[in-house]
């Protein structure tokens, strides 16, 4: 099974791109966040021509999670019980027996800010989520735009980065308890360089090509699942397409 995660920022912008990415790759399951579209005006009907089923919940011009998968895909639920209005930020599903959580975390604009405490709370939400729905021993795979750096090989600069909303040492920390439930990240099972990012900021002239960059996008995985883990690894070169998103595709491929 080969399963990817990609914030494209805007689905109706990035179309192109995402069915040439999806020829070229053929991913299982593509998780999509930040499809920046109402659920009356997702364009659902551009995979028609393809072998892609798709689950989405959107709003408009923010936030918006989908799921596209070329198996049947069942169990959908979207957001958190007690928070409505969260739907757009979480999809989950099930697709050939294994649980699919597809989240898109607040950025949490700055650390003095109300922003970031929603943040945080958000991520203890996400525990609670997991604790209520789910056991560390079912194969649950977790992925999205978790705009969390983990570690200091995660980010260009982290030393002067360490106040920052996605390398801040409280998001950090919550991230980690989210992890300790009993997930893997499957790409540092891979992978142990640094320099290896999946987000490169428009704002910052030439970001991409002088690799100025965060890994913010990530695969986990429970351990049962984690074990069967062949690779995980980052795609590039589509940032180089016209018209990119700020982000690019994760992708981890499993023995199933």
């Amino acid at each position: 099974m080969k399963i990817a995660s990609f914030n494209v920022n805007s689905i109706r912008a990035r179309m192109n791109i995402v069915l040439g990415w999806l020829d070229k790759n053929q991913p299982d399951i593509l998780c999509v966040q930040e499809t920046k579209v109402q659920d009356d005006d997702f364009p659902i009907g551009a995979f028609d021509g393809t072998e892609y089923r798709c689950v989405f919940k959107g709003q408009k011009s923010y936030n918006g999670v989908a799921i596209l998968s070329r198996n049947e895909i069942t169990k959908v639920k979207c957001g958190f019980d007690d928070e409505p209005k969260d739907e757009a930020r979480l999809i989950k599903a099930e697709i050939n027996g294994v649980n699919i959580v597809n989240t898109y975390i607040p950025q949490g604009y700055s650390a003095e800010s109300e922003k970031f405490e929603y943040k945080l709370e958000w991520f203890g939400r996400l525990l609670r989520f997991f604790e209520e729905n789910f056991q560390p021993g079912e194969p649950v795979i977790w992925v999205g735009d978790l705009n969390v750096a983990p570690e200091k090989i995660d980010v260009y600069d982290p030393a002067n980065l360490s106040g920052h909303v996605c390398f801040h040492p409280q998001v950090r920390k919550a991230l980690e308890k989210v992890v300790r439930w009993g997930f893997v990240d499957v790409f540092r099972m891979h992978c142990h360089k640094s320099g290896e990012y999946t987000f490169w900021d428009y704002r910052r002239k030439d970001s991409f090509e002088r690799n100025i960059g965060w890994r913010l996008d990530h695969i986990m995985a429970t351990e049962s699942l984690a074990e069967k883990c062949t690779d995980c690894y980052i795609d590039k070169k589509i940032r180089l397409a016209e018209r990119p998103s700020d982000h690019v595709p994760i992708i981890a491929e499993f023995d199933l």
